[in-house]
């Protein structure tokens, strides 16, 4: 990953972003799932602000996040390396580099990224970072409002 010359803005080599890994937003005892997962946020390190760009490393065994799906953000993932194990309403598939997934907003199909493979997986990770999106997570009694603090199903706070 790492660029053999210096790169000058608007470019940057990503292995010159810190990588977070384990970090979530997510409430106990929910953190636990994403242990394994590591993120370059390129977006970000780049001033964008309309879409955010994640380089995320998954360890043999993890989780992208717990299944999930948005009222408004689309979602793209592109599979750089690895195998990952898509999990959605409708089953399970292997995305393998070269491949993508979408996921469109407001669509009720909750979905996330598991590796059980041997070896890490990396992919890349779009959304549209938009305002108001609320996020459901059917299998777990855990939701994200508006307001990006994350609530019980019914709405109370965590």
């Amino acid at each position: 990953m790492a660029t053999a010359h210096k790169l000058a803005p608007p470019a940057i080599d990503p292995a010159s972003v810190p990588e977070s890994k384990g970090v979530t937003q997510y409430p106990e005892p929910f953190r636990a799932l994403v242990a394994g997962r590591a993120r370059r946020v390129l977006g970000t390190a780049l001033g964008l602000t309309h879409f955010g760009v994640n380089l995320t490393r998954l360890d043999p065994g993890a989780h992208s996040s717990a299944r999930h799906w948005h009222a408004l953000e689309d979602e793209f993932i592109y599979v750089l390396e690895g195998e990952v194990t898509l999990i959605t309403d409708e089953g399970e598939q292997t995305l393998t580099p070269g491949t993508a997934a979408g996921f469109p907003a407001g669509k009720p199909n909750a979905h996330h990224l598991v590796n059980r493979g041997n070896a890490i997986a990396t992919y890349l990770e779009i959304g549209d970072r938009r305002p108001g999106d609320e996020v459901s997570y059917p299998e777990i009694d855990l939701a994200m409002r508006w307001t990006r603090a994350f609530t019980h199903q019914d709405g109370r706070p965590y």
